[in-house]
């Protein structure tokens, strides 16, 4: 995939324009966000990755093949910054995520490894509460077995269940294994078809 940093913005105003279909990549701040994109796109370093939890900073806008967007959104957790400066993060993602017309998909980046965790679930009710399109995309499923993997994806449904009539569609997947990536390329190109149509 043809893969090329555009512009990082701090303010929805300051983003390219909504003239093509655009996918917003978010999770808690050590999920293995930007490993993944760099493995869908198949571009080593594409998007910052880093041992430090917080790198991301603003709103980065990649364009992949000339015709999409894929944008890096800060993560959320326990980044070492200032109370101030997450809010403002907060403030920044949830105006995004909330008025930008052309995202068409929010995945939303969850550890396979950890029992549900209170501000991954947190998120994807606001995500519903708001009635915006998401999917779950559980990382670093390489580090588990095919049994420990079920286990952990039955605990979500459980969790889950309790607030959603249905499971939010979701991909199991391993930047390093390169599992369900192509699974995960394909429901973004589905999306693109019904671009502005």
């Amino acid at each position: 995939m043809e893969a090329k940093f555009v512009k990082s913005s701090t303010t929805l105003e300051q983003c390219p324009p909504a003239n093509k279909p655009e996918y917003a990549f978010i999770g808690r701040s050590n999920v293995g966000k930007s490993s993944l994109i760099n493995a869908l796109v198949g571009q080593k370093g594409l998007a910052k990755t880093s041992q430090t939890p917080g790198k991301t900073q603003h709103i980065n806008h990649f364009l992949v093949e000339n015709t999409w967007y894929l944008v890096d959104l800060p993560g959320y957790g326990y980044a070492k910054v200032s109370q101030k400066e997450r809010e403002h993060w907060e403030k920044m993602i949830k105006n995004y995520l909330l008025k930008r017309e052309n995202l068409l998909c929010t995945l939303a980046l969850i550890d396979l490894r950890l029992p549900p965790q209170a501000n991954d679930i947190e998120f994807l009710l606001w995500l519903g509460q708001n009635t915006l399109p998401f999917v779950i995309v559980f990382t670093k499923a390489d580090k588990l077995s095919h049994l420990q993997q079920a286990k952990q994806e039955n605990l979500y449904k459980e969790e889950l269940l309790q607030y959603f009539e249905t499971f939010p569609r979701y991909f199991v997947t391993s930047a390093e294994k390169k599992q369900g990536l192509e699974e995960l390329k394909l429901f973004l190109y589905e999306l693109n078809q019904n671009f502005n149509r």
